[in-house]
């Protein structure tokens, strides 16, 4: 037995007009690495989830972190492209609970799979599905209100890292 359902993403493409390493390195600085040796200590220790907030409150301080980077400049290059591309996956793990506990599905969409690219200019373009109307295709509203909240936290994590851009996310 299989249940198929087709819903829309949204996606979003800004060109932030930001030298693709000085953007890279801003939203690396902005969304640090998850740290998983805390995480696993706290887990080894019998900590507790209060723990975890705390460390997850600590380890990202714009709320969000990196859990996951692809470098496929590299790789292509082989290949004969220029482009240079960065794949990365940012979220928080205390956020995505508060949608697991509704939907195991929602970790499809977490973390957060984000793109940073470079133009013809070699500025960066930083390109996402948006979370809002990912996270509502699963037609929760606790769900859906979290996503909106992750849309804030996008927008908030680009202006740290030197980007505004709140109307691409409205």
């Amino acid at each position: 037995m299989f249940y198929r359902e087709q819903h829309e993403m949204t996606r979003i493409d800004i060109f932030t007009g930001v030298p693709f390493d000085q953007f890279v390195t801003a939203l690396e600085k902005a969304a640090p690495p998850v740290d998983r040796a805390v995480f696993a200590k706290i887990a080894e220790s019998g900590g507790d989830w209060n723990d975890v907030l705390a460390a997850a409150a600590e380890n990202a301080p714009n709320e969000l972190m990196v859990y996951g980077k692809i470098d496929a400049t590299e790789l292509f290059s082989v290949a004969g492209h220029h482009t240079r591309a960065i794949e990365y996956l940012i979220g928080n793990h205390v956020i995505a609970e508060t949608m697991f506990r509704h939907d195991p599905k929602a970790l499809l969409y977490a973390p957060l799979r984000m793109l940073v690219h470079s133009d013809g200019d070699g500025n960066a373009v930083f390109t996402m599905d948006q979370p809002g109307p990912a996270f509502d295709s699963l037609g929760i509203d606790e769900v859906s209100k979290v996503g909106e909240g992750l849309d804030r936290k996008v927008v908030n994590l680009l202006r740290v890292a030197g980007v505004e851009v709140e109307e691409a996310f409205a």
